[in-house]
């Protein structure tokens, strides 16, 4: 990795932050420090439904008082719109994006009636691929049928098929929202970020975000990527030959029925009147042995060494 580090914690404002959501945001920020490199905020608030007025601020608020300080200014996704559409057309000007018009319970059914259905999951069978004589319902991205493998610094090396999977994606929705998987590839892409640290929830979405990466670097359409000649490519083309973001997948904190901690599961808020305890009940969480610490800037200092020796091999 040639460049400086940058990584980033991204919310959703759809309630404070709980213990959960400050597992995720403490490995982000304990990487970026050790590495010496930056760390942002970027505020992902581009599913309007499920903001709540407030959040935002309340998570900052609670950011700041458990010392974790993020470098530069603080992102919306809502006010990058303008962004999203342009990569949204020139995906589309290439052939690469389609209408679909089926509902969930359609293709729930022809996933099983193709034995397509695993796990809970329904690929979606390509069925609008080729044209559809109904309104679309949503607007889809073609995944390429190849297996696509990245390192994840946590877990190891992991592996997907992304058509097999989960087929090809939704990246603008029924209601007319650009979907995360979308603008979240256009964030970080934009953003320069080099290191990407999330809980493990996301892990199989990693394979989909290297594909759109990789469109978007084909269609000339990064801030930090000249393309050369002809960006013109048949609509299948992949390739992962571009500068991807490093990924790190940290475990999840389940509730007693073994679902992830959540604000739509009713977590409660983390405690900043204590905000010592719960610095130390996310370190625990992510694997660590418990330490004594005089206060916050203390625990940082400590952990911020301790995460240094077991990630980056520094004695």
């Amino acid at each position: 990795m040639n460049n400086p580090y940058i990584g980033r914690f991204a919310p959703s404002p759809s309630g404070p932050l709980h213990d959960g959501s400050l597992v995720a945001a403490m490995a982000s920020f304990l990487d970026a420090r050790a590495h010496h490199g930056k760390w942002l905020l970027r505020i992902e608030d581009i599913d309007t439904p499920r903001v709540v007025e407030g959040a935002d601020l309340a998570i900052m608020q609670q950011l700041q008082t458990l010392g974790m300080h993020w470098d530069g200014e603080v992102i919306w996704q809502s006010q990058r719109l303008a962004r999203y559409e342009e990569c949204f057309q020139a995906l589309i000007a290439r052939g690469l994006v389609y209408g679909c018009s089926c509902t969930r319970k359609e293709i729930a059914d022809s996933a099983i009636a193709l034995g397509l259905h695993e796990n809970g999951q329904y690929p979606y069978p390509g069925t609008c691929r080729h044209g559809t004589n109904k309104p679309p319902r949503a607007w889809r991205l073609i995944m390429p049928d190849k297996e696509v493998t990245f390192e994840d610094r946590w877990l190891g090396r992991q592996t997907q098929n992304p058509q097999h999977a989960i087929g090809d994606i939704i990246i603008k929705r029924a209601d007319g929202l650009f979907a995360y998987q979308l603008v979240v590839v256009i964030d970080d892409m934009d953003q320069g970020v080099t290191d990407i640290v999330r809980g493990q929830d996301l892990l199989d979405s990693t394979q989909r975000q290297l594909c759109l990466y990789d469109y978007l670097y084909q269609s000339g359409l990064s801030h930090h990527h000249q393309p050369q000649g002809n960006t013109t490519v048949a609509p299948y083309h992949f390739s992962l030959q571009h500068s991807y973001p490093r990924y790190m997948h940290v475990p999840l904190i389940l509730d007693e029925q073994g679902r992830k901690l959540s604000k739509q599961n009713h977590a409660p808020a983390i405690s900043t009147a204590n905000a010592l305890a719960s610095l130390e009940k996310a370190w625990v969480a992510l694997g660590f042995e418990r330490f004594s610490s005089q206060n916050i800037e203390d625990f940082w200092q400590q952990a911020i060494t301790k995460w240094a020796k077991r990630f980056l091999n520094i004695k």
